[in-house]
């Protein structure tokens, strides 16, 4: 076995996540056909393929112990100039994903890791495009807004096409479910 690139993230549901996923690729951002429209718990983490079943025992944990929460967006935000990111602020829910981040980067669990920069749960709409299309997309979508519940989050692997495709979901609160015993398993995932 290899490696594998995995992300953990809370999906933002239809249609508000296939609309700033189009809205992305229309500011010229390259990558967004293969994103799927999230809030990051984990970012791209390579990983070996062998600790998949541990890493998804692992998430069903922290799943077990999380609650549905409201999340709210609202208006935009960038992390320029120390990043090329511009993105839609989340002013609901922050707090509950701050504290998801951390369960599922635990130092005692199978993903512990450093992140580049401190977490700040953000959904992304324009990451490293020409400066013009940035400011475009901060000045378009600073008036967004979108709620729902968050029921839960999922477990996504990169292929080699940079697709991200999710492996599976976790809903708060749920019984513990063995983890899946491998990736002929996962023949139905979906691509978006």
């Amino acid at each position: 076995m290899g490696t594998v690139t995995i992300g953990v993230s809370i999906a933002v549901p239809e249609p508000h996540g296939s609309r700033l996923q189009q809205l992305r690729t229309g500011f010229g951002d390259a990558a967004a056909h293969g994103i799927p429209t999230h809030v990051t718990l984990l970012p791209p983490t390579e990983v070996d393929e062998s600790d998949l079943a541990a890493i998804e025992t692992h998430l069903n944990e922290v799943a077990v112990t999380g609650r549905p929460f409201r999340m709210r967006l609202s208006g935009t935000g960038t992390f320029r100039p120390l990043s090329p990111v511009v993105f839609v602020r989340i002013v609901e829910g922050a707090e509950a994903c701050t504290w998801l981040q951390k369960q599922v980067r635990d130092a005692s669990g199978p993903v512990a890791r450093e992140l580049q920069f401190p977490y700040h749960p953000h959904v992304t709409v324009a990451h490293g495009i020409e400066e013009a299309a940035m400011d475009r997309a901060f000045e378009e979508l600073a008036d967004y807004e979108a709620r729902w519940p968050c029921t839960g989050f999922a477990l996504y692997e990169q292929g080699a096409d940079a697709v991200w495709r999710k492996l599976r979901d976790f809903p708060f609160g749920s019984p513990a479910v063995p983890p899946q015993s491998g990736r002929a398993d996962r023949g139905s995932v979906t691509a978006y």
